[in-house]
């Protein structure tokens, strides 16, 4: 933990895990059945912007465009990224293709070629409130081995949302998450995680994607608790490195990432996901 310390910069936008004193666990704020109807709606632009996203991407196609696609489609809808501006970031959605796991700049330069994969994350504040959701997008024809990473990384998503249950606890979903990846050979990173999301991008509890003794993983889950989910996954290695940009974040083998997230409700009735259309 002291070596992910000495590595955070002030600008991520990502959530790193936290040491809190005393091993205390931050009380999430729950929400209201009429404030996750709100954030219903917030999700449902994003899950829009990313249906113009899919749409869009092919090779040939820039970094910039997509980003200039999504701040369109948000203004339509009446929203705004919670990205832009946040600790200096410099765009509406993060674009990171391949090695890229997060945080990736959009650029004019930066073209999609046949065969890449491509993570966009979507967070946008509507009606005060925030809705959140990346997904890998393949571009054209890709490897087998990739198209396993993408199938395994998805699939990990859900396994987490189905223990969003009432009465059971942060790391049960964390656990779910971690067992489903590391048996398919595949490794988490662990520098980065889920988080909870309200009026605020990050709120507590913060969502390891692997079981670490946490005290927010001791969390029972009430109904009224909304987080993002965010399992990412690398083929060659956990391990992760940050570019001169001091933002976009790599593999640090260079091999292929993937990166899946869904904005969450624990409710009387099971999970529900915020981010669909």
């Amino acid at each position: 933990m002291n070596r992910l310390k000495a590595r955070l910069r002030p600008n991520r936008r990502a959530r790193r895990p936290q040491r809190r004193r005393n091993g205390a666990t931050a009380q999430p704020i729950l929400k209201s059945p009429q404030e996750i109807r709100i954030m219903r709606e917030s999700g449902r632009v994003v899950a829009r912007v990313h249906a113009e996203l899919r749409q869009a991407i092919k090779p040939g196609v820039s970094t910039w465009d997509l980003d200039q696609l999504a701040a369109e489609t948000m203004q339509k809808l009446g929203a705004r990224s919670c990205f832009l501006g946040y600790r200096g970031f410099p765009a509406h959605t993060c674009t990171s293709i391949n090695e890229e796991l997060v945080h990736g700049i959009p650029n004019k330069r930066r073209v999609l070629d046949a065969g890449d994969i491509i993570s966009i994350d979507v967070g946008v504040f509507y009606r005060g409130f925030v809705g959140d959701s990346a997904w890998t997008y393949a571009v054209g024809e890709i490897a087998p081995e990739t198209q396993q990473l993408m199938a395994v990384t998805e699939k990990s998503l859900y396994l987490g949302i189905e223990q969003a249950v009432s009465g059971q606890r942060v790391k049960d979903v964390s656990r779910a998450v971690q067992r489903y990846v590391e048996a398919n050979g595949m490794h988490i990173v662990r520098e980065y995680t889920g988080h909870g999301v309200g009026r605020a991008m990050h709120e507590s509890p913060q969502v390891l994607n692997y079981v670490a003794g946490d005290a927010d993983g001791e969390l029972v889950m009430q109904p009224g608790l909304v987080f993002a989910l965010e399992p990412m996954v690398q083929l060659g290695t956990r391990l992760t490195r940050t570019l001169k940009d001091e933002w976009t974040v790599i593999s640090k083998d260079r091999s292929m990432t993937a990166h899946f997230e869904h904005t969450i409700a624990v409710t009387n009735n099971g999970p529900e996901i915020l981010t669909l259309p």
